[in-house]
């Protein structure tokens, strides 16, 4: 059956290497119109098949002086759509048009301000000063010193003079600076021009739109058969659940397997949101799992086998539980598109991998199940759309995230059932004073780290020789850098003194003020 026409107004990004491409395609997504991102090698073929209203070619970390790096594929601008240069892509649109780029002897990462001329289809008439100008992010080395024959210029800076072009005639536009991040104030403004006004889109792309699209399509694919889903109590696997259930009603299984690594009270407000008298049809099996999960994991200390022993139970204990529902032809997974865009990434060489991604490949081979991934086309932020759409509750919606093998891999070392659950209760005394202070929705990860060392506390007139807790929160837009999160010195103070009080096994807490990079964002 035919989806909607929510997908057949879309733009292409092509991805050039920067750091903000998905950034770029969720600003398209923010205003309204569907975009997928390819890799600048997409062949012409494929090109012509997406059959987008318009393209927008990305930044990236190559100079286009030098010979062997990335170029506008062959036929893109010969499509008669619009196209948006961004920093690189203007650079590559500059050169691959006659222009010319070089290095500039003054470089310019970060802000900057950009004037904007009267001709300018893409910017003029944006609510701003014209006499104070557009605060832009800039990020670039080289810099075009030449538009190619037919081009304006249109916006400038003090050191870089073509800081925006167009061209006269033809729909290619070229932006040095990057629109995408917040810093460039009325970036998404700029985007929205782009999409709905130069490309002629409708901006269909909303939660409405989505949610009734993908209800549909699940019932087309599923028909009367029936659906596994593995519930994990995290964002992507919960929305599946609420989307499934509302789609395909007792159609669907939820297995929810307690491994003993979650957190506190996770397991009961799965069981709660999922409960067959509240909103969602759903048959929900819990397996309490806890004691092959943690006897599998004595006396590893090793972080990358204490994953994969996670990972290899979590998959024999579904799978187990799994046989015994003989009549299941689907399995469900919470795949969103940064999983699919790394992964494919990563089989193609354009991309360095610091992690592997659980929801995409490996279980379906091994259970036999035609698999389904209702999230596997949205970001984040569209899943935590979606999921409030569909009635789930905000707590739920907007928790932060949660590795795999849950509190496996905040404990540093070997885990033992008496560590976890001491991380346990220090990791919610953190994330209740975080909400009690409003600061839980102000940092996008918190959590507690058990550390193996021992450390002298003093208790009243009695000595205390105690484990060491590590508080972690950080700040980030994308999960790829964060910095770590200024605090309140009164918060963490609190939340110490908590921790040290009403566990009676710690003797210390620190907090760690590392970001990422050079430092990851959980310690294992």
């Amino acid at each position: 059956m035919t989806r909607s026409n929510i997908h057949d107004q879309r733009l292409l990004v092509i991805d050039f290497g920067s750091q903000y491409t998905q950034l770029i395609a969720r600003r398209v997504r923010e205003v309204g119109v569907y975009c997928e991102i390819y890799p600048f090698d997409i062949d012409n073929s494929a090109l012509v098949a997406f059959a987008p209203r318009g393209i927008i070619l990305s930044g990236g970390p190559e100079s286009v002086t030098e010979g062997a790096t990335p170029r506008i594929p062959e036929g893109l601008l010969d499509l008669g759509v619009p196209v948006l240069g961004i920093c690189y892509g203007m650079q590559a649109m500059a050169v691959q048009l006659g222009g010319a780029v070089g290095g500039s002897d003054v470089r310019e990462f970060g802000h900057a301000v950009v004037e904007i001329a009267s001709n300018s289809r893409l910017l003029q008439s944006l609510d701003l000063d014209l006499n104070r100008g557009l605060p832009v992010w800039m990020s670039h080395g080289d810099k075009v010193l030449s538009a190619p024959n037919g081009f304006n210029v249109t916006a400038s800076t003090a050191s870089t003079p073509i800081a925006a072009i167009e061209h006269t005639e033809r729909p290619l536009f070229g932006l040095q600076f990057h629109p995408e991040v917040t810093q460039t104030q009325q970036g998404v403004e700029i985007y929205r021009r782009f999409a709905i006004e130069i490309c002629g889109c409708d901006g269909v792309w909303t939660a409405d739109h989505i949610v009734t699209d993908a209800i549909n399509h699940i019932r087309d694919l599923v028909g009367d058969e029936k659906v596994l889903l593995g519930l994990s109590g995290g964002v992507d696997s919960s929305v599946v659940a609420a989307m499934l259930s509302r789609a395909i009603g007792d159609q669907l299984t939820c297995v929810f397997v307690d491994n003993g690594l979650l957190r506190k009270n996770e397991r009961d407000e799965v069981e709660a949101t999922f409960a067959p008298s509240n909103t969602f049809d759903v048959k929900l099996v819990t397996v309490d799992a806890q004691d092959e999960f943690l006897d599998r994991l004595k006396g590893v200390n090793d972080p990358e086998t204490k994953r994969k022993i996670i990972g290899n139970t979590f998959i024999d204990v579904f799978e187990r539980e799994a046989n015994k529902l003989t009549d299941v032809a689907w399995l469900a997974q919470g795949t969103i598109y940064p999983d699919v865009i790394e992964s494919a990434a990563s089989q193609h060489g354009k991309a360095h991998v610091i992690k592997s991604h659980h929801n995409v490949g490996g279980l379906p081979e091994r259970m036999a199940l035609k698999l389904i991934e209702p999230l596997r086309e949205l970001f984040k932020d569209e899943v935590r759309e979606i999921g409030l759409h569909l009635g789930l509750p905000r707590e739920l919606v907007f928790r932060h995230p949660f590795p795999g093998p849950g509190l496996g891999v905040r404990i540093l070392g070997e885990v033992c059932r008496t560590y976890v659950d001491v991380l346990r209760e220090a990791d919610a005394i953190f994330l209740e004073e975080l909400r009690r202070a409003d600061y839980y929705d102000r940092v996008s990860q918190a959590f507690a780290v058990y550390l193996p060392v021992k450390s002298v506390g003093v208790v009243g007139d009695g000595r205390r020789y105690e484990h060491v807790i590590a508080l972690r929160a950080v700040e980030t837009v994308d999960f790829m850098t964060a910095r770590w999160a200024q605090l309140p010195y009164a918060l963490i103070e609190r939340v110490s003194n908590r921790i040290m009080n009403e566990i009676s096994t710690i003797s210390r807490v620190v907090y760690d003020v590392s970001s990422k990079p050079p430092a990851t964002i959980e310690w294992e």
